[in-house]
């Protein structure tokens, strides 16, 4: 199994679309890449502790690829909203990638030059992070599948 780490707004449309992939094993909600060395949703939501909400995914390699992965993330989001997704605003809900080694780095980096040049956006400039992977603090359980729990339909924002 391989892990790959995205935010892209908030976690809760994030692991519903990841989760619907054939090849992802499990996608757990959390936060990553801020000061603190533990946290809560209480203390992420105030936009002070620079962690953003992310979404950790384990997968199939022989069944998904990275490439694919982003690929997915790529359409599921809108890049060029700095420190936002639709209504959420603040640094926790940035579009960003934490690689897991220099390979995920390599295609990262491809893959948003590639998107950036299919027009998609027009001439809006991506604005997604690449960052090093960073302590993954696991969100609390409600969280967790939050969608599917509650019976709300996808929290998916269309572009």
């Amino acid at each position: 199994m391989a892990l790959a780490t995205f935010g892209a707004g908030c976690f809760w449309g994030v692991e519903y679309f990841f989760r619907e992939v054939n090849g992802v094993i499990n996608a757990t909600c959390g936060y990553m890449g801020g000061k603190d060395s533990a946290t809560t949703y209480e203390e992420v939501k105030t936009g002070t502790t620079g962690h953003a909400e992310v979404v950790q995914v384990e997968y199939d390699a022989d069944i998904v690829s990275f490439d694919d992965l982003l690929d997915i993330f790529w359409k599921n989001h809108n890049p060029t909203q700095l420190n936002m997704q639709g209504g959420d605003i603040g640094t926790q809900y940035r579009s960003t990638i934490f690689y897991h080694d220099k390979q995920q780095k390599a295609q990262a980096e491809a893959s948003k030059l590639a998107f950036a040049r299919s027009g998609r956006w027009g001439q809006r400039h991506i604005v997604t992070e690449i960052v090093p992977l960073q302590t993954f603090h696991v969100a609390e359980e409600y969280h967790q599948n939050y969608l599917e729990k509650n019976n709300l339909p996808s929290c998916h924002l269309s572009y």
